[in-house]
């Protein structure tokens, strides 16, 4: 990539899918200011595991150190269902705690999974977000909690959290924005982003969904695929998906971005880092995978 088409240095952030250590705020932050991080975003997918006062602790240090926080749901945290019963409440409940943990350690957006579509056609599904949504934005507000929510693109071609699902949900409600992960949007076109102009014009519907100012929100790793569906997160290399054009198409546009990296390890986060932030890579350099390349699509 020529020197004329990088991003202006600042306007990208780059950083983890996972706190690094989950013992130590301190230990934390400093591990990712050692690897160059000005980002990262807390991982409670699979449950909650960080209490407030490690919150407080992180957010105040992250701050310190400049380092942009988000926060993932965890996956069963998901709206769009049928009924109002326990499994409703149990979601009502989980994102509550998110959005609370996200102004205690000052992050944005909360990232939620869009559900599921449960027999339904698409534009009903998207239609029952949407209003679970507001009545979830109407419960935060009471209590202070009213921060911005994120929803992600989806990885599997006939299930809800398509690319205009999502921009269908972020339009309808300002506080949302659509989360971008580029690995799932490679699967689901069955390997079709190889270009700059693939992420600009994924890009260029998203901003068009977004408040101004408001920095893009992406999650993106190497992926592998098969029949439009994305099987998991790869060690960059291993599958087809490629930074350079991301960056390239990035730098078409005034709006800053934070980049959540999903590699499956450190080393690949670093390389895409260094693609993106135009940085070394620190503490780990290139996957040793970087030269063996193949597809999975």
């Amino acid at each position: 990539m020529s020197a004329a088409i990088l991003p202006r240095m600042g306007s990208i952030r780059f950083g983890p899918a996972r706190v690094p250590s989950r013992e130590s705020s301190e230990a934390a932050v400093q591990l990712l200011s050692e690897r160059g991080y000005g980002a990262c975003e807390v991982d409670f997918e699979g449950g909650f595991w960080m209490d407030w006062t490690y919150a407080k602790q992180f957010g105040a240090m992250s701050r310190d150190r400049d380092i942009r926080l988000s926060v993932h749901a965890p996956l069963t945290a998901f709206l769009g269902h049928r009924d109002r019963g326990k499994k409703y409440r149990m979601s009502l409940g989980m994102l509550d705690h998110c959005a609370g943990i996200a102004v205690v350690c000052g992050a944005a957006p909360v990232v939620i999974h869009p559900g599921f579509r449960f027999g339904r056609d698409r534009r009903d599904a998207v239609a029952a977000v949407i209003e679970q949504l507001e009545e979830l934005r109407t419960r935060l507000e009471s209590k202070g909690r009213a921060v911005p929510f994120g929803v992600e693109v989806m990885g599997r071609e006939r299930e809800l959290g398509t690319f205009e699902d999502v921009l269908a949900i972020a339009s309808a409600l300002a506080w949302v924005r659509p989360v971008l992960d580029f690995a799932h949007l490679h699967a689901v076109t069955g390997g079709a982003f190889r270009e700059a102009s693939a992420f600009a014009r994924a890009l260029a519907g998203t901003d068009a969904a977004m408040q101004p100012a408001v920095p893009f929100h992406i999650h993106f790793s190497d992926v592998s695929f098969a029949n439009r569906n994305e099987k998991a997160h790869v060690a960059y290399g291993h599958g087809t998906l490629r930074a350079e054009p991301l960056a390239e198409a990035l730098a078409q546009f005034d709006r800053p971005a934070t980049v959540i990296g999903e590699s499956p390890d450190e080393a690949s986060n670093q390389a895409i880092r260094a693609i993106l932030v135009g940085q070394a890579p620190r503490r780990g350099g290139q996957p040793a995978c970087h030269e063996r390349r193949r597809s999975f699509g």
